[in-house]
């Protein structure tokens, strides 16, 4: 009887495992044909070449122009400076966690860091709009209301928790016979980390800042609200910029009708995003793997 129960119940498990697994792959493809469906019908009317080449976006407004670049444009300068903020301040709080930090200190800082990352989206879009922007601003009374740097640094306060988490993992992966043995040798704990440790944990660092990168991408609520929505190619992070994201928010919220080439525009640009975040895990991911194969 318990025999029987017991194969049961190991049945009944890989099943739901199998339910669970095609589930995800059917919900990918159902990403993939909708976006491939309505993305096609839209370079029905629009040149491949033009849009993705193209330097002008004015897809709502007469003469309609249809470039993506101003978008891309947008979306690099958030993820350029959050990745710049991000990676070395979650390097930082990693290192300060892995070497210097007592337990009772992990302790609270560890649950702080996993706060940061549950706050909603649009919570860190308004934080931006009425504290970091009025902030710059004391600073510089020149600033926009919406700028990329406020958005960028926003995003990058929202990434920080998991560069910091996967960099702390790394830290303590590896062996403590290692750092011991730098310490053997007369080094200090600086030299330990500089010498030792960093450049044992390299790839899991790259690895950790580009899965960073791809969650930056697909930010869209607190770019939205911080950064504008004035699609232009622009050297001036202190300008209002227009996201590829918050581009099909405003597409979805009814500012084009339902089926014209404007509406098809946002599935375009939803494409394009989309091709740019798998590129960019499979790369993080591969990485990893790399990694993880790697003697320490």
């Amino acid at each position: 009887m318990n025999s029987f129960k017991n194969i049961f119940i190991g049945r009944s498990i890989h099943l739901l495992l199998i339910l669970s697994v095609s589930i995800t792959i059917l919900t990918t493809l159902a990403v993939i044909v909708l976006l491939g469906k309505e993305s096609f019908e839209f370079f029905k009317e629009v040149s491949i070449i033009s849009f993705l080449f193209g330097t002008k976006w004015s897809p709502l407004i007469a003469p309609h122009s249809f470039g993506v670049l101003p978008l891309v444009c947008g979306t690099m300068w958030i993820v350029f400076g959050a990745v710049l903020f991000a990676v070395p301040t979650g390097l930082l709080v990693a290192v300060y966690l892995s070497e210097y930090a007592s337990d009772k200190v992990k302790s609270f800082l560890k649950p702080v860091l996993e706060l940061l990352a549950g706050i909603p989206t649009v919570v860190y879009g308004y934080f931006a709009l009425t504290f970091i922007t009025p902030l710059m601003k004391w600073f510089n009374p020149e600033i926009e209301v919406f700028n990329a740097a406020s958005g960028a640094l926003v995003v990058g306060i929202m990434i920080l928790p998991m560069i910091a988490s996967l960099c702390d993992d790394a830290f303590t992966a590896v062996p403590r016979s290692i750092k011991e043995g730098g310490y053997a040798l007369g080094a200090n704990t600086f030299e330990v980390i500089k010498d030792i440790l960093i450049p044992a944990t390299k790839s899991r660092i790259g690895a950790a800042t580009i899965l960073a990168v791809s969650r930056a991408i697909g930010e869209t609520m607190a770019v939205t609200l911080a950064a504008g929505a004035t699609a232009r190619l622009t050297a001036d992070p202190f300008g209002s910029v227009q996201t590829m994201t918050a581009y099909i928010v405003q597409v979805t919220m009814g500012d084009a009708p339902a089926g014209g080439v404007e509406y098809l525009s946002s599935f375009a640009v939803g494409t394009l995003l989309f091709i740019m975040t798998l590129v960019m895990n499979i790369i993080g991911n591969q990485w990893i793997f790399k990694s993880r194969m790697r003697i320490v």
